[in-house]
Parts: structure tokens; sequence; C-alpha cells
């Protein structure tokens, strides 16, 4: 018999070919001697002639698909350029924060520190102090442990900051607010009231980590549980533009804004680095680099600019550590509308002779709000 082709080997009589290694045969179902061939995927391995299994824990397939091997850790090395810096930055961090903490805690009756909000101040800089240590559980080798604890302190650390800022900035708005419109204080402005809305907006980060554990969800939700705290951090950045026309003498508004402009430049840049580069071969380092540098960033910022003024005046200049003179809420009332109204003379009057009127209708009610 001569074949058409100019082959001369004999056409295979078979339903189906052997399947190559990986691969395993799913029969055709009334047809027992034919298959189709199907390949292991992801973490499958070729169990047998008809079977794929998954791998163990911690272990994936080789290369032929027909065995399991334990996944390689990669990490950054502590001794590595890339972790060296981070871990230098979050060490003065450390120092610096333990140093404000010990100093509020040493002089906490005096009136710079009352005048702060003893508790609000403290809640910050727990956060502030959190967000320098995340920096080690990155670093740190893998295990069951050290990623409970990443996915538990990642956020909370920011969202302790800024659940503490956008509290504080809220407060200052509302009290300003109400001043416009009657003699009347707002409600939840106490000290208590401030820790109860605070601990509020904390426990909405910790429900969504317990449901991170529970579902067991893939490691780019790691960045996604900075999302709460990026969206305090955005709020807290609107009431910050909302209160910076208040007179500085009466509060903290104007440092709160400049920290958070800056937290959010910061962010802002960080975004791009880290999405930008998932396609590096570098890409476990320069990320755990980069998310740990700008966490670092924001801390540093908030502990410069709203603290470290405050240790400066206490521990060199305790001349001005002083009681001011009580005001009643009448007084911010008047300050505030003069502050509105003084805002709309703004427009016809030269701004020199407009920042005159307010600066000398301040000195006589100037303090700080408790």
């Amino acid at each position: 018999m001569r074949w058409r082709t100019d082959d001369p080997s004999l056409p295979a009589s078979v339903c189906s070919i052997p399947c190559r290694t990986g691969e395993r045969k799913k029969v055709v179902k009334g047809v027992p001697c034919c298959w189709h061939c199907e390949r292991c995927e992801g973490y499958h391995y070729q169990a047998s002639e008809f079977t794929c299994e998954l791998c163990p824990y911690e272990m994936r397939p080789d290369a032929n698909r027909t065995s399991c091997v334990p996944i390689p850790i990669i990490k950054l090395e502590w001794h590595s350029p890339w972790a060296v810096v981070p871990v230098f930055i979050s060490m003065l961090g450390i120092i610096a924060t333990s140093f404000v903490i010990v100093t509020f805690v040493r002089y906490n009756d005096t009136p710079i520190v009352r005048a702060s909000g003893r508790e609000m101040s403290y809640v910050l800089l727990t956060g502030i102090f959190l967000c320098y240590a995340i920096t080690f559980l990155m670093i740190a080798t893998p295990d069951v442990g050290v990623c409970s604890f990443r996915r538990i302190f990642l956020g909370l650390g920011m969202c302790f900051s800024y659940a503490a800022l956008l509290t504080k900035t809220n407060r200052i708005h509302r009290i300003f607010e109400q001043g416009k419109k009657s003699v009347t204080a707002p409600r939840f402005i106490s000290p208590a009231s401030q820790l109860v809305i605070t601990f509020s907006l904390i426990s909405v980060q910790l429900l969504g980590v317990f449901v991170w554990f529970a579902c067991d969800i893939s490691d780019l939700s790691l960045i996604c549980s900075l999302g709460y705290s990026i969206l305090l951090m955005v709020t807290c950045t609107v009431y910050a533009i909302k209160t910076r026309g208040v007179p500085e003498t009466f509060n903290e508004a104007k440092p709160i804004g400049f920290t958070m402009y800056t937290t959010c430049i910061i962010w802002l840049a960080f975004i791009p680095i880290f999405f930008g580069t998932s396609q590096s071969a570098e890409r476990m380092y320069i990320q755990t680099t980069t998310l740990t540098i700008s966490l670092s960033l924001s801390a540093s910022v908030s502990l410069g600019m709203l603290y470290m003024p405050k240790v400066y005046v206490i521990l060199f200049h305790p001349e001005q550590n002083v009681p001011k003179r009580k005001r009643s809420f009448k007084a911010i009332v008047t300050a505030a509308t003069m502050s509105g109204k003084l805002t709309q003379k703004g427009g016809d009057r030269p701004n020199g002779e407009v920042k005159t009127e307010l600066c000398e209708s301040m000195e006589t009610n100037s303090d700080f709000i408790n």
C-alpha cells in the first residue's frame, strides 16, 4: 500500500496519544479508550495518571509538576542596602518618639501639654510609634506569626495617627462653626468624647483586619489594608483646609494642616513607585523599602511638625510654658465671628491692614482651646 504523502511512516491508529509529563488523562465519557490531556495548573501536581492534587502548605510543584518542593523564602536581608536605610530611619524615629512620650509624661501637668490635648496626643504618639515599628515586621523572616502581625499593624499605625488628627480637626471646625451661629458649645468636644470618637474610627480598621483573617485574602490586600487609613488622611486634610482661616493663637490647626499637606505629597509619590515596579525583577525589595520609608516619613512629618516645637519650648523655654488666661466659650464665639467678618473684608482692604486688625483683636483673647 502506498500513501499519498512524502512521509513513509504509517499513521497511528489510536484514539488518543499519551499525555506528557505533568498532564493528567481526562477520559471521554462513554469512550474509555479515549481521553483528553489536561495540564496540572497552579499549585497542583500530577499525583497519578488520572489525577492532579494540591501541594501541601508551604510547597509548590517542581518543574515537571510530578512532585512538590519547598517554596524558597525570598526576603530582605538585614544587611542589604534595601533594608539598612529604612531600619536606620525607623530606629531614629523610635528613639525620637520615645523621647517625646517621656517628655510629655514628665511634664504632663504643664500648660503646653494640657493645651495640646493630653489624651489625643498619647493616641497620636502611639500611632507614630507603630508606623516606625512596622519596618521591622516587614523585613523580618516571614512565618505565621510575623505575617499575622503584619496584617494587624500595617494599617493600624496610620489609623491611630489619622483618626486622632481627624478627630482634632473636626473638633476645631465644629467649635468655630458653632461659634458663628450661637453661644452654645457644640456637643462631643470633651476629652472623653474625643477618645470615644477616635477609637470608634480605629475599630473599623480592626474589623477589616478580622475579616481579612477570616477570608484569607491574597497578599495584594496587604496594601489594600492601608486604604481606610488613607481615607482618614484625605478626610483630615479636607478639615485642615476648612480650618486654615482659624486664628493660629487659638489652636494647632495650621501645624496639622501643614502636616497633612506634606503627608499627602509623600503618599502621592509612593503610589506610582509602588505599582510602577510590579514587573521589576527586584519588585519585592523596591516595594518593601518604598512602603516602609513612606510610613516612616509620614510619622516623621507628624512628629516633627506637631510635637518637636512643643518639646523645644518645654525643655529650653520653660518661661513660655505658663498658663494662659481662661476664657469662656463666648470669647471663642467672638473671636470666630470677628475672624469671619475680617475674612469678608479681605477683598476690600489691604492684606496688611486686615492682618493688623485681626492680630490686635486676638491679643486680648488669645489662649489654647483645651
